[in-house]
């Protein structure tokens, strides 16, 4: 593989990554989105896992609500006891979400983007 073969695969990647982080920046508060809610809305396809994958490497303090982001059937993906499980269940029912048997009722905080839009 050339040099530039992997420069190209890099911002690729990098494309890919932005395009997740900005989708992600626009979830509201008291909203959830599931993993491949949220890649097919950055337009990245059907990438559930690799938006879970991306999101678990996150910088810590990152200022994206990665809390928002659960399983499509409402279950939290990340365990209870765990500090980061603990801190999505806090940040969730700070923003209003009941969070219920390590799951959030999906059709009542899902984020619907065209009636949240205006």
């Amino acid at each position: 593989m050339t040099q530039e073969q992997l420069e190209s695969m890099q911002t690729g990647a990098d494309h890919r990554r932005q395009a997740l982080y900005l989708t992600l920046a626009q979830v509201p508060s008291g909203c959830v989105v599931s993993y491949g809610q949220l890649a097919a809305l950055a337009g990245l396809g059907r990438a559930a896992r690799w938006v879970g994958r991306t999101l678990s490497q996150l910088p810590e303090g990152s200022s994206l609500p990665w809390h928002r982001v659960i399983a499509a059937s409402g279950r939290l993906s990340l365990a209870s006891g765990t500090p980061s499980g603990e801190e999505q269940r806090a940040r969730l029912r700070a923003e209003g979400i009941l969070v219920n048997q390590d799951r959030v009722d999906i059709r009542r905080h899902g984020w619907r983007p065209m009636e949240h839009s205006g």
